[in-house]
Protein backbone atom coordinates (compact mmCIF):
# COMPACT_ATOMS: atom_id res chain seq x y z
CA UNK A 1 0.00 0.00 0.00
CA UNK A 2 1.23 3.58 -1.02
CA UNK A 3 1.73 6.37 1.58
CA UNK A 4 -0.25 8.62 -1.02
CA UNK A 5 -3.50 9.78 -0.69
CA UNK A 6 -6.16 8.83 -3.27
CA UNK A 7 -7.63 11.25 -5.32
CA UNK A 8 -11.10 11.05 -3.80
CA UNK A 9 -12.05 9.84 -0.77
CA UNK A 10 -15.24 9.88 1.40
CA UNK A 11 -15.89 8.68 4.88
CA UNK A 12 -19.63 7.18 3.96
CA UNK A 13 -19.50 3.79 3.41
CA UNK A 14 -21.84 3.75 1.00
CA UNK A 15 -20.12 5.56 -1.84
CA UNK A 16 -17.74 4.16 -3.93
CA UNK A 17 -15.37 6.15 -2.98
CA UNK A 18 -15.05 4.62 0.31
CA UNK A 19 -12.01 3.26 1.49
CA UNK A 20 -12.05 1.67 5.13
CA UNK A 21 -8.12 0.70 5.41
CA UNK A 22 -7.02 3.90 4.27
CA UNK A 23 -8.85 5.47 6.70
CA UNK A 24 -7.96 3.71 9.29
CA UNK A 25 -4.57 4.86 9.23
CA UNK A 26 -5.64 8.37 9.10
CA UNK A 27 -6.21 11.24 6.15
CA UNK A 28 -5.02 14.59 7.20
CA UNK A 29 -6.53 17.25 4.99
CA UNK A 30 -5.53 21.04 4.15
CA UNK A 31 -7.78 23.72 2.71
CA UNK A 32 -6.96 26.91 2.18
CA UNK A 33 -3.91 26.51 3.83
CA UNK A 34 -5.97 25.44 6.98
CA UNK A 35 -5.61 21.97 8.53
CA UNK A 36 -9.11 20.48 8.68
CA UNK A 37 -10.46 17.61 11.00
CA UNK A 38 -14.27 17.95 9.93
CA UNK A 39 -14.12 16.58 6.42
CA UNK A 40 -16.57 14.01 5.02
CA UNK A 41 -15.46 14.04 1.65
CA UNK A 42 -12.43 15.53 -0.70
CA UNK A 43 -11.87 15.73 -4.31
CA UNK A 44 -7.94 16.54 -5.07
CA UNK A 45 -8.13 16.82 -8.74
CA UNK A 46 -11.39 19.02 -8.98
CA UNK A 47 -10.75 21.18 -6.04
CA UNK A 48 -13.25 20.86 -3.17
CA UNK A 49 -13.98 19.14 0.10
CA UNK A 50 -17.74 18.63 1.88
CA UNK A 51 -18.18 19.30 5.34
CA UNK A 52 -20.82 18.39 7.85
CA UNK A 53 -23.46 21.49 7.82
CA UNK A 54 -23.44 21.50 12.00
CA UNK A 55 -25.87 18.81 13.12
CA UNK A 56 -28.68 19.07 10.80
CA UNK A 57 -29.49 15.25 9.33
CA UNK A 58 -31.28 14.53 6.51
CA UNK A 59 -34.64 12.34 6.39
CA UNK A 60 -31.78 9.08 6.53
CA UNK A 61 -30.23 10.33 9.40
CA UNK A 62 -26.67 11.38 7.32
CA UNK A 63 -25.17 14.68 7.97
CA UNK A 64 -26.17 17.36 5.48
CA UNK A 65 -22.82 18.29 3.86
CA UNK A 66 -21.34 21.39 2.06
CA UNK A 67 -19.42 21.57 -0.72
CA UNK A 68 -16.56 24.07 -0.54
CA UNK A 69 -13.99 24.93 -3.75
CA UNK A 70 -10.54 26.09 -3.37
CA UNK A 71 -7.24 24.27 -3.12
CA UNK A 72 -6.85 20.93 -1.41
CA UNK A 73 -4.09 18.93 -0.16
CA UNK A 74 -4.28 15.50 1.01
CA UNK A 75 -1.80 12.94 2.88
CA UNK A 76 -1.81 9.71 4.76
CA UNK A 77 -0.76 10.10 8.65
CA UNK A 78 0.04 6.86 9.69
CA UNK A 79 2.10 4.00 7.64
CA UNK A 80 0.63 0.48 7.08
CA UNK A 81 1.03 -2.57 9.10
CA UNK A 82 4.43 -4.00 8.28
CA UNK A 83 5.99 -0.79 6.64
CA UNK A 84 8.29 0.82 8.25
CA UNK A 85 8.28 4.66 8.59
CA UNK A 86 10.50 6.63 6.23
CA UNK A 87 12.79 9.11 7.54
CA UNK A 88 14.45 10.21 3.86
CA UNK A 89 17.92 8.93 5.21
CA UNK A 90 17.79 11.05 8.15
CA UNK A 91 19.26 9.31 11.79
CA UNK A 92 15.97 9.40 13.95
CA UNK A 93 16.99 9.63 17.76
CA UNK A 94 15.16 9.29 21.09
Amino acid sequence: MTDTAPDRLSTNPDSPHYDEALLARGVGIRFKELERHDVEEYCLSEGWIRVALGKKVDRRGRPLTLKLSGPVEAWIERPADGEAASTDGEDVQA
